[in-house]
């Protein structure tokens, strides 16, 4: 028999049961309070789908992206880098050239307005 995950709204518990395939739909009788709960889906499957059962709760509406915590489904992806978990591009610093043209500016602006 396989094994699924229950939530208990009364006692706020997640609890297990073994019980056959029939009767997974069907609510479980929390070991704490003796009350209904209802289905969860399997915390190691609740990151990879948001639709049909509850997630585990409590749920920050936020997903898993090779292990580490994200608030947006990637819409793009380069080198398995999710967008909220990639470092920054870091900015191209200028060669001496195009420093020394900024500079030849920055002196003929002010002498512009003098």
């Amino acid at each position: 028999m396989p094994l699924y995950e229950y939530y208990c709204q009364h006692c706020n518990g997640v609890f297990e049961a073994l019980r056959p395939m029939g009767e997974a739909a069907l609510p479980a009788s929390c070991p704490a309070c003796q009350r209904d709960g209802q289905r969860i889906m399997s915390s190691f499957r609740a990151f990879t789908y948001r639709d049909g059962y509850p997630r585990r709760i409590p749920d920050q509406g936020t997903y898993w992206h090779l292990g580490k915590e994200v608030k947006t489904l990637p819409k793009r992806m380069q080198h398995h880098q999710h967008p909220e978990l990639a470092e920054p591009k870091t900015a191209k610093r200028p060669t001496k050239s195009k420093r020394a043209e900024q500079e030849e500016r920055a002196v003929e602006k002010s002498r512009e307005k003098t």
